[in-house]
């Protein structure tokens, strides 16, 4: 499980310690009830192991999932195995907010390493939403960022080389987990496989495993271990063309690194 690094500005009540907290922030202004009823959704919660299924494709969904700790993906299998992961949930990540519009899920949601969750029952987060205004327009927000994400991975993909797309790849996780305070300049815990990596950006084991020494010898990042060590940031962020506003598109403010 990765060590939250104590990069997160004081708080006289405590709760912007908490991921959702800090997450939520960047995107609307939130008054200390709804800071306090979103720390409360991270009380408790179960841990999980990794490479466990969180949600299943074609399954009626009937809650909510919160990350707590660890990280979590999105990802399809095609008939003959092959998987694509969409999209990487991280400490702070509401997954799916949008539960009580869906019938069925079209997608799975599985953990990479050992996670901390919380389930929120349709109807509590319904009734959070109702309570407080500013949950539900930093939740819409937030779902803004991550429309905007995907077409950022389609553009990764579609457009970009494989140093360009794995660079990106790591930039994009260190941005996301500095803002809830679980990495530091310096980097951050990653438990992801070079399958992982292939999975999410279109190349083979092979192929990221070259990438990643190439990067190493640029010194520009080792990764290794469940861990990224970031040698030289604005390198990295040259060689991946990366501009972080995709991710907060609509914010209003900003959380200090």
């Amino acid at each position: 499980m990765p060590t939250r690094h104590p990069s997160a500005p004081p708080s006289p009540d405590g709760h912007l310690l908490h991921p959702i907290v800090r997450k939520l922030s960047t995107y609307a202004h939130l008054d200390a009830g709804e800071r306090a009823a979103l720390a409360g959704l991270s009380a408790g919660g179960q841990r999980v192991e990794g490479r466990s299924d969180l949600l299943v494709e074609g399954a009626a969904p009937d809650c909510a999932v919160l990350v707590v700790e660890g990280i979590a993906c999105r990802y399809r299998h095609r008939p003959n195995g092959a998987r694509q992961i969409t999209a990487y949930l991280l400490p702070g990540d509401l997954c799916d907010p949008d539960v009580v519009h869906l019938s069925r899920m079209t997608h799975s949601v599985g953990t990479i390493g050992p996670c901390r969750i919380v389930r929120i029952p349709r109807e509590a987060l319904a009734d959070l939403t109702e309570r407080h205004p500013g949950i539900a327009r930093a939740l819409r927000h937030a779902k803004l960022a991550e429309e905007e994400t995907t077409r950022e991975w389609v553009m990764n993909v579609g457009c970009r080389s494989a140093i360009e797309r794995v660079s990106h790849l790591l930039c994009e996780l260190h941005e996301r987990l500095r803002i809830v305070g679980w990495a530091t300049k310096a980097g951050y815990d990653l438990p992801l496989t070079q399958q992982d990596v292939a999975d999410t950006t279109g190349l083979s084991n092979v192929h990221v495993n070259r990438v990643l020494r190439q990067l190493r010898l640029m010194r520009l990042v080792e990764v290794g271990g469940k861990r990224v060590d970031i040698l030289d940031l604005p390198g990295l962020r040259a060689v991946a063309e990366f501009q972080p506003d995709y991710l907060r598109p609509t914010s209003a403010e900003s959380i200090p690194g």
